[in-house]
């Protein structure tokens, strides 16, 4: 498997792109769902913003290097990434807090519903949102499963808020056909793209969706705590009007009135002073990433994971695949269950093999194409076909639950 992968490595159109990434040496990073990997360019453009446009120029910046419009520019360049246009994505905040300003404003858009309709099983901050608002009386939160949620579309329903790419399984929503049957039922839709975003390829106005949010750390290597960005329709711009009035979403920030006025567009997400550094070490995640091409992205993440597949079958390594077996009906990773997974992962990690682990039993394999190569994928294998073999795992030291698992 390792010579054929090594053929796979040579004939890969986007082998060159590992060189523009920092992958520390002898690590087998399989972990970019969750935190991409630094971009070699980041560093410099950090110190240019922080020695050049802070430490020199200072608050000049927001004007001489345009820091005031940050948030729009690389909202713009991660527009075409998830098939929108420029003005309608922003870059800010969190997924969460994003989350938090588009459902209030979905719901304030939909006099007479309350309900916010999701699946059990959906990332955490998704459902936590809505049960916040819940908890404030301005929303009723449905889940069901998600082969019921087309008829659980009643005419209570103002949000359906879905993950297009399930964090666990990677496996996807069908983003158009549930986008139109919520519309035939008179309800918005909000996609959260945090595992497919610079991954699979998007097309938000194809779908016709109304609203979605997205992560900026993991697919579009923008680094740990990168600002997120959201998408509003242009056909709801003037509607939405999101609860967090904070100053830099006024129409006019820096003439202090004491009113809000909302600014035009999807600029009235913004909230508070956007983080320049944060953004900065974004955009160039992103302009890196559309250099590649999603199409491209995804072509070599669907081999990858068909031969890390192939390596598993050659090394008998048995393990329950949850992810679905079709690789276009999943996102960029595979996942499997096993009731030792956190062992089995942090002995794993401990040989330089990064997965994670999913609360209770998953065991999760991320594919960034942008830096991965075949040869990894059959040397992970190896690595888990001796882990499994040898009973590594039971280590004592494998077994204690770190913060972050």
């Amino acid at each position: 498997m390792l010579e054929r992968a090594r053929s796979l490595d040579a004939a890969d159109p986007l082998a060159s792109f590992r060189d523009r990434f920092d992958v520390p040496e002898g690590v087998i990073y399989l972990d970019g769902n969750s935190l991409g990997c630094l971009p070699k360019d980041t560093p410099a453009r950090l110190e240019q913003v922080v020695r050049g446009e802070w430490g020199n120029d200072l608050i000049r910046s927001w004007n001489n290097a345009d820091w005031i419009h940050l948030p729009q520019r690389v909202g713009a360049k991660i527009a075409p990434l998830i098939g929108a246009q420029p003005h309608e994505v922003i870059a800010c905040d969190s997924v969460s807090v994003n989350l938090y300003k588009l459902i209030s404003a979905a719901l304030g858009m939909q006099p007479g519903r309350k309900t916010v309709l999701s699946e059990p099983g959906n990332f955490p901050t998704d459902v936590y949102m809505i049960e916040g608002l819940e908890k404030q009386g301005l929303a009723q939160r449905r889940l069901v499963a998600r082969e019921e949620l087309a008829d659980a579309l009643d005419d209570d329903v103002a949000l359906l808020l879905l993950t297009h790419a399930h964090y666990k399984t990677g496996e996807l929503f069908d983003m158009e056909a549930l986008t139109r049957v919520a519309h035939e039922a008179g309800a918005l839709v909000l996609w959260d793209l945090s595992h497919s975003g610079g991954a699979l390829p998007v097309n938000l106005e194809a779908c016709r969706a109304d609203f979605a949010v997205g992560c900026g750390y993991k697919y579009l290597n923008g680094g740990p705590g990168a600002p997120a960005y959201a998408f509003v329709a242009k056909r709801h711009h003037e509607a939405i009007a999101q609860p967090l009035s904070g100053w830099m979403g006024h129409a006019k920030p820096f003439e202090f009135s004491d009113d809000y006025t909302p600014a035009a567009g999807v600029d009235r997400l913004l909230c508070g002073t956007p983080g320049i550094l944060g953004l900065a070490a974004l955009e160039v995640g992103v302009d890196l990433i559309a250099e590649i091409g999603v199409e491209r992205l995804y072509a070599k993440s669907q081999k990858l994971s068909e031969f890390f597949r192939q390596c598993l079958f050659e090394a008998g390594v048995q393990l329950e695949l949850v992810s679905t077996a079709d690789p276009a009906q999943r996102g960029s990773q595979l996942s499997f269950r096993h009731g030792d997974a956190y062992a089995i992962c942090q002995a794993l990690i401990a040989r330089g093999v990064i997965g994670d682990f999913r609360d209770p039993d998953i065991l999760r394999f991320g594919f960034a194409p942008a830096y991965l190569r075949f040869a990894d994928m059959a040397e992970a294998v190896r690595h888990l076909a001796e882990v499994l073999e040898t009973g590594e795992w039971q280590r004592s030291e494998f077994r204690e639950r770190a913060a972050v698992t």
